[in-house]
């Protein structure tokens, strides 16, 4: 446990120009620095750090973070390991939290990330102590640095074996972990048992939640967390965390369907694979992985279950495909699934294979056509009412008439009669539904005092900014930001309060607050002054709505005579500011 006031101190003196230049090159760009975004694919820049904020921001996929969130999204490291390299590099040891002696009131301490990370390390400690278990994992060819890379363990064959690593077993946090089964009587006893345990990460190397294999035969044989605070399995893919830096670098991602899978391809370095939990490709997880690479390979078994399971992925990939995107479809031979083919053929034949993946567009209409065969009037007609709600969705505009132009031949249809098969307005939708870079936008009120506090934190110690009642994603997310601001140690820096809600429900709304464009260049005294008069007009406001706010005793609608005054003497130094030449 990481201290939350050394995270504070260590992200006040480093900086993160220096660290994002050192694995992209920026550039001077007014008062920050810009460089396509290493996240996603791009040829104009719309990645910008910012010094001033120690802030990283992508105004085209979203990407943002402190200099640590930087290298644990870049460089693939968990939050642990980031803040070492960033402590070494700023002179700094890295204190630990003491861990004290009550065991009952540290486990009631732990959130949920942390149960889990030490339910993982129990179950790796198990491992070792099972020699049935490692001869599974040798029998399926598994090497013990790759099952360490990957942090599999092995969940004992018993009722209660977490028992062991928890003493407050009977607590609500290893329930609501997804660890621990409420039964009848309120009997509990452990999810996992006897099974090889596959450890899952979010994007930041948290573990979420778990996938256990049965040793022997069995059912379910594979068996997932269920869904969680943490954990959504249609929106996590397992090995993501670990396949990012090899994804990069190969510019690909390779979906499978199994753990399995994904262990054996990084068994013959090839790293960049990841599986569903399953669950059948949703447009989270396509999402996600475009946003990573330009090209997403989903390989399937040869069979009908196989061919069944790309064509979901198809359909669900459709809504979040773009021009410069590229999906395509590998089918492995004789119903063979990842793990089986690379270990019997080999990685050259394996990558053989994945240099012939069929592209989306190619997939679509074979498949349209085996299901409607064009050979009649019939049937063509058929094949193109079928593709009608498939063109609909897709939101890839240039692919989407390249689709129809095809259509159109094989239906023996002119472009013109295709191009009215999709409505103008159906068509405009597409478009609209094409990812699109976001603009900024004026912000509310409410926000402009988010952005302010986010820009001067330390001024929740002079200034009494409101904390909203409302229950609106802003109004929620500045009371937050207020709490924390008036109880948080110095430093208090823009990139410690933002990594502090790193990871919150409130991370979205404060990072549109801070890269809002109307206060940029605002700093010192001239922020302070429009923090005092954002305040003032909010409680004014409260006070015209009538709904209570404003006539609260904590929540003043005029300002204290000590802010009164500095209000003042800001407001004369702004009116000189604006009247020099």
């Amino acid at each position: 446990m990481i201290p939350s006031d050394f995270i504070q101190t260590l992200l006040s003196r480093v900086d993160i120009v220096q660290v994002v230049d050192r694995h992209v090159p920026l550039k001077k760009a007014g008062a920050n620095f810009i460089a396509c975004c290493p996240f996603h694919s791009e040829k104009t820049p719309s990645f910008t750090v910012s010094p001033s904020k120690q802030f990283y921001h992508c105004f085209g996929c979203g990407a943002h973070g402190t200099a640590i969130g930087f290298l644990m999204e870049f460089g693939g490291r968990p939050f642990p390991e980031a803040v070492e390299e960033l402590a070494r590099d700023a002179g700094l040891d890295v204190p630990r939290a003491a861990d004290g002696t009550d065991e009952t009131k540290r486990g009631e301490a732990l959130d949920l990330s942390g149960v889990l990370l030490q339910a993982a390390k129990y179950y790796r400690s198990k491992l070792r102590d099972s020699d049935r278990a490692i001869d599974y994992l040798k029998a399926r060819g598994l090497t013990g640095p790759v099952a360490a890379r990957f942090g599999i363990g092995y969940a004992p064959d018993d009722w209660q074996p977490l028992a062991h690593a928890f003493t407050d077993y009977q607590g609500k946090t290893l329930e609501t972990a997804g660890l621990v089964i409420a039964g009848e009587s309120r009997k509990r006893y452990d999810r996992f048992r006897d099974r090889i345990m596959f450890p899952i990460h979010d994007s930041s190397g948290r573990v979420i939640g778990f996938g256990g294999r049965i040793l022997d035969k069995g059912e379910p044989k594979y068996f997932n967390s269920p869904e969680t605070p943490l954990f959504s399995k249609g929106r996590e893919l397992y090995g993501l965390f670990q396949a990012c830096p090899a994804v990069r670098a190969a510019g690909k991602v390779v979906v499978v369907e199994g753990y399995m899978d994904v262990l054996a391809l990084a068994q013959h370095d090839i790293e960049y694979a990841v599986a569903t939990l399953g669950t059948a490709t949703t447009p989270a997880h396509a999402q996600k992985l475009f946003r990573l690479t330009d090209t997403v390979v989903f390989c399937f078994d040869g069979d009908d279950a196989g061919r069944r399971a790309a064509w979901r992925a198809l359909e669900n990939t459709l809504g979040v495909l773009a021009d410069d995107k590229a999906a395509k479809f590998l089918f492995l031979p004789d119903g063979e699934d990842p793990d089986d083919y690379v270990r019997r053929c080999g990685k050259e034949a394996f990558l053989a294979l994945l240099d012939k993946a069929i592209p989306l567009s190619e997939f679509l209409l074979a498949e349209l056509a085996q299901r409607h065969p064009p050979v009649t009037a019939e049937g063509r007609a058929a094949m193109v009412n079928a593709a009608k709600p498939l063109l609909a969705e897709l939101a890839a505009p240039v692919l989407g008439t390249l689709l129809r132009r095809r259509l159109g031949e094989v239906a023996g249809l002119a472009e013109r009669d295709m191009l009215a098969l999709v409505p103008a307005k159906a068509a405009a939708t597409d478009s609209e539904r094409a990812p699109a870079r976001p603009t900024r936008s004026t912000p509310s009120l409410i926000r402009c005092l988010a952005q302010c506090l986010l820009l001067e934190p330390r001024l929740a110690r002079t200034i009494r900014v409101p904390k909203p009642r409302g229950t609106d994603p802003d109004s929620v997310a500045l009371s937050a930001l207020v709490a924390f601001c008036e109880q948080a140690e110095p430093p208090l820096t823009t990139a410690g309060v933002m990594q502090y809600f790193s990871g919150s429900s409130h991370e979205q709304t404060l990072v549109s607050a801070l890269t809002a464009g109307e206060n940029d260049g605002l700093e010192g005294e001239l922020l302070e002054i429009q923090l005092v008069e954002g305040v003032k007009r909010y409680w004014l406001n409260a006070q015209k709505r009538g709904d209570g706010e404003g006539s609260r005793g904590d929540a003043p609608v005029d300002l204290s005579p000590e802010e009164a005054e500095r209000a003042r003497q800001r407001q004369l130094m702004r009116d000189r500011l604006a009247g020099s030449p």
